[in-house]
């Protein structure tokens, strides 16, 4: 977070301006900072054959895509639309992996009619793969047994999640892949998200190497991402240099007995993009209950669910009044007909957080919203989705404009 003169900046212009210029509520992404969390990750694990895919469910903005397709990241996409999106923004074919799960048949014909390689998150979609596209490159998704995360819902390892084949069913994979002729070039897997500690990355790496040396021929170890970032104030960041080095030493060992040297991947997504972006928004409601002091501003759930999903914590900030002597304890709430729709909460409901005295018309800024904020919003209540701009050196230009009435009844 930059602060001048009190006031929050984004990308060297002032937040309360880029509302005024832009309308509130509003996305806004400082590109110097995606850059520069894509170049600390690559940078700190040393291995020479580092592939670094984006997993853009996190944010599918194609101007935010191009920023990273710039910087040499590969992509990984979950669906056509995801395809479709990445196309937008330079990728091609060979600098896309497919890997999602339920998958229908439709789906991996467009994949392979496309080019895009694609991973199997089970047995079954490993069989209809191999009779859709006999004697073609394939990877597999491996659940390690290992899972970790923020919060339940966003942990994908394990025994109670849903994703991959489970580690212990290696016999079947290859009779699968025998039955259609098919080409095993890598295992994948992705415990979750959010994760600050390097050894359980680390940990789930070991059982998924423990798999791939029963496989012959392989190409690439995908390990997924999940590296998280420090939401709440005083949490530490994860050591990035001490766990790439664990990645490389580890993944360097494994080639040593592997009997040759293959390709490393990993897929983040939060860790590339989620500090760059800021929901600003504007109070228009200041009232009490014997309990709380709410404050309503003119966003809500509809734009950032995370709070209401996950009881996940973003600190807020008054724009222009960045410290502030005089504060207060208050319920930041959005304007979202739901009793969930509230942004200081945990799990249990709402949390009173210490702002700057607030008044109608105060800009505020919830931050680190630049992963699964716009792209987990939608227009519930029929409310319109916010703008979206990208601002680098001190200028601001829209990415994404915002919607109105119209869009609502697109279909019509």
């Amino acid at each position: 977070m930059d602060v001048a003169g009190n006031r929050l900046m984004v990308g060297g212009v002032c937040a309360s301006s880029l509302v005024r210029e832009y309308g509130s509520p509003l996305y806004a992404y400082d590109e110097g900072v995606i850059r520069m969390r894509f170049r600390e990750l690559r940078d700190s694990i040393p291995f020479s054959k580092l592939r670094i895919y984006y997993a853009c469910k996190a944010n599918t903005n194609p101007h935010i895509m191009r920023v990273l397709r710039e910087e040499g990241a590969f992509v990984d996409v979950l669906s056509p639309g995801e395809v479709f999106l990445a196309e937008k923004a330079g990728f091609t074919p060979d600098r896309m992996m497919f890997t999602s799960t339920g998958v229908t048949d439709d789906e991996m014909r467009f994949m392979i009619g496309k080019g895009i390689h694609v991973n199997c998150d089970s047995l079954s979609q490993l069989d209809r793969y191999g009779s859709l596209n006999r004697g073609g490159r394939v990877s597999v998704r491996i659940n390690p047994d290992v899972g970790g995360g923020h919060h339940g819902h966003v942990i994908t390892g394990g025994p109670d999640s849903k994703f991959g084949i489970y580690f212990d069913k290696v016999d079947e994979i290859k009779e699968i892949v025998g039955k259609h002729d098919l080409k095993l070039v890598g295992l994948h897997h992705h415990i979750g998200s959010g994760i600050l500690e390097p050894e359980k990355f680390v940990m789930a790496m070991n059982v998924l190497l423990d798999v791939a040396k029963k496989f012959d021929n392989l190409e690439f170890v995908d390990f997924g991402g999940g590296i998280g970032i420090p939401y709440k104030p005083g949490q530490e960041r994860i050591g990035l240099k001490e766990l790439g080095s664990m990645i490389a030493e580890t993944f360097t060992a494994f080639c040593r007995r592997y009997g040759k040297e293959l390709m490393l991947f990993i897929e983040p997504g939060r860790y590339m993009v989620a500090e760059s972006g800021f929901l600003l928004c504007t109070v228009n409601t200041v009232k009490e209950t014997p309990k709380h002091r709410f404050v309503g501003v003119d966003t809500g759930f509809n734009h950032l669910v995370r709070p209401a999903m996950y009881g996940s914590y973003h600190e807020i900030v008054v724009a222009d009044r960045v410290d502030s002597a005089g504060k207060e304890k208050v319920v930041v709430a959005g304007n979202i007909c739901e009793s969930g729709d509230v942004f200081t909460r945990d799990e249990h409901g709402p949390v009173d957080r210490e702002l700057p005295k607030l008044r109608e018309g105060d800009v505020l800024a919830i931050l680190n919203t630049g992963a699964y904020g716009f792209s987990m919003s939608s227009n519930y209540n029929s409310r319109p989705r916010p703008a979206e701009v990208l601002v680098e050196d001190g200028k601001a230009r829209v990415i994404r404009k915002r919607e109105d009435l119209n869009y609502l009844g697109y279909g019509y």
